[in-house]
């Protein structure tokens, strides 16, 4: 996969999030048609955060979203955001966007934002001694290296195009049936420039953020995302935006599970800078069936 191949997907998910405007508070996007079944759920929480920045004042910066996954977004059909003003205060805006494809709901969030303030500051260190992004495979490393033992749709995972690159520092658990412990540790880059807006890199944080972390959830059971007999779908999806990120540069994705029950896996995550800065948490919980059949 070519420099330029990997530009172009970035591109290509910038246009995605420069949703339409039909009205105040209505906005229509649309999907990426590179073959998906459903819409990835990651651009349905990054269209939805343009749609509530884009009815807050200059200024206000997202700090938190919380967002429920109800049904699979079709990549061929246009979605419909609409957007509903709930407060606006002198520190802090709320906003609900009700995302619907053919009338129907298929994700709602809400989401804060506020002006920024100075006050106390603290932060859980970044985990030491990991292998740096530059010392792990590549996508397309990964791909040719393991193409002999991974399953077709794992190879067109590793091997397309993407706006984002992953080097997870293990992939133990994509080859192998061993129960390891549920964490696991990704660096994450953005496959070209990202505009210099606060809105449009939060945006692309949240879209990378739904990358790979309801996989954590299935380590304890040998299992990964791709096995064929699972079906597995984000329910809901949390974050908070803790500081700035221009998002130039790697990002380390820590993630973990302390819980999976129900058929429901739930995961967490940190995304650090390469320097140890804490820019967001994440929490989610997402569905994981077993079909033997």
């Amino acid at each position: 996969m070519s420099e330029t191949s990997k530009t172009a997907a970035m591109q290509e998910l910038l246009a995605v999030l420069d949703i339409e405007n039909l009205a105040p508070d209505l906005f229509r996007g649309i999907s990426p048609q590179v073959g998906r079944q459903r819409v990835f759920g990651g651009q349905v929480l990054a269209q939805s955060i343009i749609a509530a920045q884009r009815t807050v004042e200059e200024g206000r910066f997202i700090h938190s979203l919380h967002g429920y996954f109800m049904r699979a977004g079709d990549p061929l059909t246009p979605i419909i955001y609409e957007v509903s003003r709930l407060r606006d205060g002198a520190s802090f805006m709320t906003r609900h966007v009700l995302a619907k494809q053919n009338g129907k709901a298929i994700f709602t969030l809400t989401a804060s934002f506020q002006v920024d303030e100075q006050g106390l500051d603290h932060q859980m260190p970044i985990p030491e001694n990991l292998p740096q992004p530059e010392d792990l495979p590549s996508d397309e490393e990964i791909s040719e290296k393991y193409a002999h033992l991974l399953p077709q749709n794992m190879r067109k995972y590793w091997g397309g195009s993407r706006p984002v690159e992953l080097r997870p520092t293990l992939l133990k658990h994509y080859f192998s049936d061993e129960k390891l412990p549920a964490q696991q540790y990704v660096w994450v880059k953005a496959n070209g420039v990202v505009p210099d807006h606060r809105g449009v890199q939060a945006a692309i944080l949240a879209y990378l953020s739904d990358m790979t972390l309801l996989d954590t959830s299935l380590f304890a059971h040998g299992r990964c995302i791709f096995n064929p007999d699972l079906q597995a779908a984000s329910l809901d999806h949390s974050m908070w935006f803790h500081r700035p990120c221009n998002l130039s540069d790697w990002l380390l994705y820590v993630q973990d599970s302390p819980s999976t029950s129900g058929a429901r896996g739930f995961s967490r995550g940190a995304l650090y800078t390469r320097d140890g800065v804490l820019v967001a948490s994440v929490a989610q919980e997402g569905l994981i069936r077993v079909h033997p059949q």
